[in-house]
């Protein structure tokens, strides 16, 4: 299809040479040979008059032509898919779709596990790919990259919609036998007992509840840190550290393992969970019926806090 002397075939490959900034990258996105993405770039040189991709040093970088198209490109794509593709009659059971949903595997454990299963019984032509948190997830959502992010109230982008999931509370694991520690913890245990702690990403940004004490002067001695929130309870086993963790998810694991759930020593604010997504896809059919099944399945864990792993254990 051409629209003048354009080729709007064109389209999603500028938009993912100029993302990727790479041949072999955005042949990958695109599902198409090297060769191809190539010879398309090669096109789109030629009718811009400009290189948009130069390689530098060991890097391909765009040039300001590139760098000025990025986003118009992106948006144009993004709204072709809201307002044209999107708009069809939405039913889940024929529905073909891939959603990427990026969340903490904690939230994985205590909420989409039990979405997955639902949707292999009401929408098996719906596919997932869920990812954890890294320091880009606010970018890859400006780029409509990720259709639903599911973080902390605190974390939220005001230039997006967003929708409260449900609220939770912290609570302190430690190894059942930790013979430093009895039916509750003092806070002075707790400062001088060894922590297990999560961090995020490549700059290892504490979780919630770390940015919480930091902010409060709270100071923990933090012996061992974790990618994971699931590996917290696990890692505390045959030490006498602590782990403050997930009240639900302390549940969960202290129902198959040798741990003590106590309460915290010191009042925490509730965290509040909250689904996220591009303000383009708010009409969506499909984004409508996955947000409100994200929903109900959140209202759901309120109910039953310790989530589909427990309640069939």
């Amino acid at each position: 299809m051409r629209l003048g002397h354009f080729d709007m075939n064109l389209l999603v490959a500028l938009d993912a040479l100029l993302d990727t900034r790479s041949v072999t990258r955005a042949s990958e996105r695109l599902h198409i040979g090297a060769s191809a993405t190539s010879s398309a770039l090669g096109r789109l040189r030629e009718y811009f008059n400009d290189p948009l991709l130069l390689q530098v040093g060991r890097r391909m970088e765009l040039t300001p032509l590139g760098r000025s198209l990025a986003q118009p490109v992106r948006d144009i794509l993004l709204t072709v898919q809201s307002t044209v593709v999107a708009r069809l009659e939405f039913e889940p059971a024929q529905a073909r779709r891939n959603f990427v949903i990026r969340a903490s595997d904690y939230l994985t454990t205590v909420l989409l596990i039990d979405v997955v299963q639902r949707l292999q019984r009401e929408a098996p032509g719906i596919t997932l790919h869920i990812a954890n948190m890294t320091d880009d997830v606010p970018e890859r959502l400006d780029r409509g990259e990720v259709d639903f992010v599911i973080y902390p109230s605190v974390s939220v982008n005001p230039e997006h919609p967003s929708q409260d999931l449900f609220e939770e509370t912290f609570s302190c694991v430690v190894w059942e036998g930790n013979h430093l520690v009895g039916d509750t913890l003092t806070a002075q245990q707790y400062a001088e007992l060894g922590h297990v702690a999560a961090t995020f990403g490549d700059s290892r940004s504490a979780s919630f509840e770390g940015f919480v004490m930091a902010n409060r002067g709270i100071s923990r001695r933090i012996e061992v840190t974790t990618t994971n929130f699931n590996t917290l309870p696990q890692l505390v086993i045959g030490t006498t550290r602590i782990a403050t963790v997930h009240t639900r998810l302390a549940k969960i694991y202290a129902h198959f393992l040798p741990l003590r759930v106590l309460p915290m020593p010191m009042e925490l604010p509730r965290l509040v969970e909250v689904v996220q997504w591009h303000a383009i896809n708010d009409g969506d059919p499909a984004h409508a019926w996955m947000r409100s099944l994200l929903l109900e399945h959140a209202r759901a864990s309120a109910d039953a806090p310790t989530g589909a792993l427990l309640q069939r254990g």
